[in-house]
């Protein structure tokens, strides 16, 4: 885990594909930017970090990652303000939160010196890629995946650490309608669904798509003994306002640790919001909802920062929320945003300067 040199290798782009982009209508993840950092572990360590152009690359049908899914992402974002400066927000989480995942997997944790070297040399090669203005970033994607050829049921002694950068607009521009899960789970007691494992996300297609068939964007997941307890909405974490109170649910082995989450609740409570982080039933939503108790429900996680809801479905009946003045979900959003590029003081620390 402590590498003696973490010089990198490196290959440009003798061409960049940024001219085939239209910022103004991005399709997310359709667009890649020019470099991409792959690095391989073998012979039981992490060899050299490579930054590289972007494409394709050969692997192994057998490799281990397509037979037993030995394979975890991440997803981070860089930001540009106003004066042309790159800002990350928070990746030391995100370092922390993809060895963690790779440990419950049992992939080997990569070296921090790695991967801050990593991350800064690609966005200084792509930084035209990152556009300032609301809602405009670079979203980045390390992820690791099991490469050792082999069948056996056993856990890979080779893997590949890499990251790939894609420019990002807003995720969700309008509220979405969310349906409240009463069979299928995201993730059970014991499990996997702290950590980003792929599989996690894989899992939930089939039971979206079927939200999706009756006109809902995203699943609200409950818990899978009772399906009594509210956990996530869809790949976000989901809070809910009654009345003027904040409330989510408590992180676990079953409920990711996400970043906006936490980013979140420690502005709610600097600006005196009253937050109850707790295990919320359905019963207590649908009671909230009937006496016009529940203001909002928002999602929030990387991708989308804060989603709106517009209403939810459970058992049949749909609950339209109402249009409440001045609603959290906007004013939390700009508040974090204001710190993700620039424009506000970052009390927290949140900020990290990237020099290109």
């Amino acid at each position: 885990m402590n590498p003696e040199n973490t010089s990198l290798e490196i290959t440009k782009a003798t061409s960049s594909a940024i001219g085939e982009v239209d910022f103004d209508n991005l399709t997310f993840g359709k667009y890649y930017a020019d470099h991409m950092m792959v690095c391989d572990y073998k012979d039981g360590k992490w060899q050299t970090p490579k930054i590289m152009p972007y494409g394709p690359m050969e692997m192994q049908p057998s490799a281990k990652v397509f037979h037993y899914g030995q394979a975890v992402f991440e997803g981070m974002k860089a930001f540009k303000d106003d004066d042309g400066k790159v800002w990350l927000f928070r990746p030391e989480q995100n370092f922390e939160r993809i060895n963690k995942s790779s440990k419950r997997m049992a992939i080997p944790e990569f070296p921090k010196e790695y991967f801050f070297e990593a991350l800064k040399t690609l966005l200084k090669f792509d930084s035209k890629w990152i556009k300032s203005g609301d809602g405009n970033s670079l979203y980045i994607r390390p992820f690791v995946i099991a490469t050792e050829a082999g069948v056996s049921a056993s856990p890979s002694n080779a893997y590949r650490f890499m990251i790939i950068c894609c420019p990002a607009k807003a995720y969700y521009s309008s509220p979405v309608k969310v349906t409240i899960a009463q069979e299928y789970s995201r993730s059970a007691d014991g499990g996997v669904g702290y950590a980003k494992a792929a599989g996690n996300y894989g899992a939930q297609f089939y039971p979206t798509n079927l939200a999706k068939e009756k006109g809902y964007q995203q699943v609200i997941w409950t818990d899978a003994n009772s399906h009594e307890y509210l956990e996530e909405a869809g790949t976000m974490n989901v809070f809910f306002r009654i009345n003027d109170k904040l409330i989510t649910a408590p992180i676990s082995d079953r409920i990711l640790d996400g970043i906006t989450r936490k980013s979140i609740i420690a502005l709610a409570e600097k600006e005196g919001v009253e937050v109850e982080v707790r295990r919320i039933k359905v019963a207590e939503i649908l009671e909230a909802a009937k006496n016009n108790e529940l203001k909002e429900m928002f999602g929030a996680g990387t991708a989308a920062t804060v989603a709106q809801i517009s209403g939810f479905e459970f058992d049949g009946t749909y609950h339209e929320l109402p249009q409440v003045e001045n609603p959290y979900s906007v004013h939390f959003k700009k508040a974090l945003q204001d710190i993700q590029y620039n424009r506000a003081e970052d009390p927290f620390g949140w900020r990290y300067a990237v020099d290109i």
